[in-house]
């Protein structure tokens, strides 16, 4: 059995976890990550980063070496029904550098925030370790003891960060309910397909004789497609047989056609993701806090998920300093207090986002072209945008709190 102690113990090696254990290192904080996977290239569909996300990276220093190992910028946002573009974003019109959106596949964002992380002594990173209880001591939660290749590591430590995920273990341990509310009527296949040369580099909801069709370009060289389907409707179609599949997904996207029915050659090619919403009643109890995923989940709409996560991180790290340093301040029930606005307004945005997509009949499709032109000529679209794309403009990385890095430990 491996015994460590750590002022603080991240559950969850994803965008949330690294960045806010980035953000503890870099303040001296002795902090432990806690990772199940043993390697980055796992299953991550969510690709597109928002300015908002991109401000923070660039911040920390890791945008570049993240884009470095590869990425596609969009300069466009579009929803198309039939061909026409009923809504028009021209991410250049933002204010530079951050004036696009990013599709960059999470390991390279990942493996960049390990490669800033590492150089730090007060910093270490355990992969293929999933935390099996939690350790409580005195009414609160004191560490986690986690199953590894070589045995049992058990963790102590003054806070630990439940950082692991919609499906988070660490909540459930901590008998903290899901909150999970079903307010989207669709799930997502997704799906990769080859990428024609003449792809433009805009992502792209398309409406044409089926369901709703998130596209855009995947590095290195495929085109992603985000397929809305009822919920329980790809069990149903799938009953049919994959051709029957393959069929409606061509429907939805008959530019596609060709390369669909060349490209899906089996299930294994599809991955089917169950959409929802859910915000946890509360992100902390007395030694542990929730983040990202773990605490709110959203629906792939407006690619806000890696975006929120980030945030999150920022805004975590000065409250979580302030309560290591002076305990029982309450600095970390502060967290939800302060993100919890911002994230109602998410929810709230990708509800009406959703409603406006999906509508279908022909009465939706008289009033969606008429509605979206008004609504693009309202201060409240402006206000949508902003919200869409930068978060809280008020997030920002408090770097006054870095200190200078202490040696690797070997």
């Amino acid at each position: 059995m491996t015994e460590l102690d750590a002022d603080v113990c991240v559950v969850g090696g994803g965008p949330a976890g690294l960045t806010l254990a980035l953000l503890l290192a870099r303040s001296g904080v002795n902090v432990v990550v806690l990772e199940r996977s043993a390697e980055l290239n796992r299953a991550y569909w969510g690709e597109i980063l928002q300015p908002g996300g991109l401000a923070i990276l660039d911040s920390l220093g890791v945008l570049g070496p993240a884009r470095e190992r590869g990425g596609h910028e969009l300069s466009r946002f579009q929803f198309l029904e039939h061909g026409k573009a009923l809504l028009d974003i021209d991410y250049r019109a933002l204010p530079r550098p951050h004036n696009y959106l990013l599709s960059m596949p999470q390991r390279h964002l990942l493996a960049a925030l390990l490669d800033a992380a590492r150089p730090y002594g007060n910093f270490r990173y355990h992969d293929r370790n999933r935390v099996t209880e939690l350790i409580r001591e005195n009414g609160r939660v004191q560490g986690v003891v986690a199953r590894g290749p070589s045995g049992n590591t058990v963790v102590r430590a003054r806070w630990v960060v439940g950082a692991d995920g919609r499906f988070s273990l660490l909540r459930r341990l901590a008998g903290i309910p899901h909150g999970r509310q079903d307010v989207f009527d669709f799930d997502v296949v997704w799906v990769k397909l080859p990428a024609a040369a003449e792809t433009l580099p805009y992502a792209r909801i398309l409406r044409s004789g089926g369901s709703p069709l998130l596209t855009y370009p995947s590095w290195p060289d495929s085109l992603q497609l985000g397929w809305t389907v009822p919920h329980g409707g790809y069990a149903r179609m799938m009953a049919e047989g994959l051709d029957q599949v393959k069929a409606e997904l061509a429907r939805s996207a008959p530019p596609y056609a060709s390369l669909i029915d060349a490209a899906i050659t089996s299930v294994a090619d599809l991955s089917l993701l169950d959409v929802f919403a859910a915000r946890a009643p509360r992100w902390s109890v007395p030694g542990l806090v929730l983040i990202g995923d773990s605490a709110h989940t959203h629906s792939p709409i407006g690619a806000q998920g890696i975006n929120l996560a980030i945030q999150d991180a920022a805004v975590l790290h000065p409250l979580l300093l302030k309560e290591l340093r002076a305990p029982g301040a309450g600095a970390v029930e502060e967290f939800e207090r302060r993100r919890g606005p911002d994230i109602a307004r998410v929810l709230r945005v990708q509800a009406m986002q959703a409603r406006g997509m999906n509508s279908g009949g022909r009465v939706a499709r008289f009033v969606r072209p008429k509605a979206t032109r008004i609504l693009t000529r309202t201060p409240l679209f402006g206000r949508i945008t902003r919200e869409i794309v930068h978060g809280n403009p008020g997030i920002r990385v408090a770097a006054e709190l870095f200190r200078p890095p202490e040696p690797a430990k070997e």
